[in-house]
């Protein structure tokens, strides 16, 4: 019997590893995806008394409904994308900078941890809600934002001055980028949770003594992460991408997922409902796969 190689039995791992999503997502979401899709192309209506839904095929009029039609749905989307696209580089450098920082030897490493990976509790559905239905977490909340608008001011000429000063020279689109980055941070760090998670495995799959020849060469710190730590550790940059793609664009309080939301679970308009959410699916799967396609020819693969 012919012996599997490592690639092979590396191969059966990962099936295995699967194996439980995919017996899942056929026995739980195969139906009400195919269910989707068909709804997204009928008028449907809704029989209480036979507690089931009545069909009409109507072809592609709620599609043509939603992206020409409807006066919001291209407008949220196109929006959505734009901080999609804002977002993920900023959570990709701050989760592999925080990941590289933990991946060292330092007293209470495992505590720090754990408060870099709270901000994934903290965004649970259960505490979101709590979250949102809390007055008190409410006046604490206004109480932030006036203190915030008594410092716009202030923030705002300091703003203007970095833009002025800088501007010129590297482009004050670029400065604005930033300094909108830096406004966000609390969305990038509640977005890194997970992405550090896996830039810390990918870290710790790296052998020391890869470094220790590095040393004995003369390498400095800084051509360690670049010919080393970066190279070897790309290969997760795909996988965070991935997962911060989708988990900015499932989000709950987004603009189109608000409008599916409406749509299916309020007004009952079912078929507008599933057609704006099988587009917005294929649109995210095609950049989704666009974004591997070109990642995957980037980065370093090693056996």
């Amino acid at each position: 019997m012919k012996r599997l190689t490592m690639r092979g039995r590396n191969a059966i791992t990962g099936y295995l590893f699967i194996l439980p999503f995919v017996i899942g997502f056929l026995a739980f979401m195969a139906y009400p995806l195919f269910q989707t899709i068909r709804m997204a192309f009928s008028n449907v209506r809704v029989d209480f008394a036979n507690n089931a839904f009545d069909m009409t095929w109507t072809g592609l009029d709620n599609i043509n409904r939603a992206l020409w039609v409807d006066p919001n749905f291209s407008q949220n989307f196109v929006e959505e994308l734009i901080a999609m696209a804002m977002l993920v580089l900023p959570v990709i450098v701050f989760s592999l900078f925080i990941a590289v920082l933990l991946n060292r030897k330092f007293p209470g490493r495992g505590v720090v941890r754990a408060i870099f990976f709270l901000p994934v509790i903290l965004a649970s559905g259960v505490l979101v809600g709590i979250e949102t239905n809390n007055s008190l977490l409410a006046m604490v909340s206004d109480q932030i934002a006036e203190q915030s608008a008594m410092r716009a001011g202030v923030t705002g000429v300091v703003e203007g001055l970095l833009v002025e000063q800088f501007g010129a020279g590297v482009g004050e689109g670029f400065i604005e980028y930033v300094l909108e980055m830096i406004n966000q941070i609390y969305a990038i760090a509640m977005a890194s949770g997970i992405p550090i998670v896996i830039f810390l495995a990918g870290l710790q799959t790296i052998s020391p003594s890869i470094y220790e020849a590095s040393s004995i060469e003369g390498a400095t710190g800084w051509e360690n992460f670049w010919k080393i730590t970066f190279p070897m550790v790309s290969p997760m940059i795909l996988v965070v991408v991935v997962y911060a793609v989708v988990d900015f664009m499932s989000r709950t309080d987004g603009e189109v997922m608000e409008m599916i939301d409406v749509n299916v679970n309020r007004i009952r308009d079912l078929g507008f409902g599933s057609a704006i959410a099988m587009i917005y699916f294929v649109v995210i799967a095609l950049i989704l796969g666009i974004l591997g396609f070109i990642i995957s020819r980037l980065v370093y693969y090693y056996d």
